[in-house]
């Protein structure tokens, strides 16, 4: 693997949540826009030697926002199909 496939990805109940160090600012916008505070920071550097951030798996709902706001496309999020 290259160092920018490297990433951290956390499942949550409603679906998965992958950050991408080597393209994380530590901009923080993520962090803020967050509906229900899931994303912290985290020992892992980013890009410019500033922390990444990663999601709490017992809050995360997997909406999306974090994803949108990201100016640097660190964050990817997939929510997981509903069960019938």
């Amino acid at each position: 693997m290259t160092e920018a496939r490297k990433y951290d990805r956390v499942e949550a109940e409603k679906g998965f949540w992958a950050v991408f160090p080597s393209l994380c600012k530590g901009c923080g916008l993520c962090v803020e826009k967050c509906p229900v505070d899931c994303i912290t920071w985290s020992e892992t550097l980013g890009v410019y030697g500033t922390p990444s951030v990663i999601a709490d798996p017992q809050k995360c709902i997997a909406c999306g926002i974090c994803q949108t706001v990201c100016p640097d496309t660190a964050l990817l999020v997939e929510k997981k199909e509903k069960e019938k």
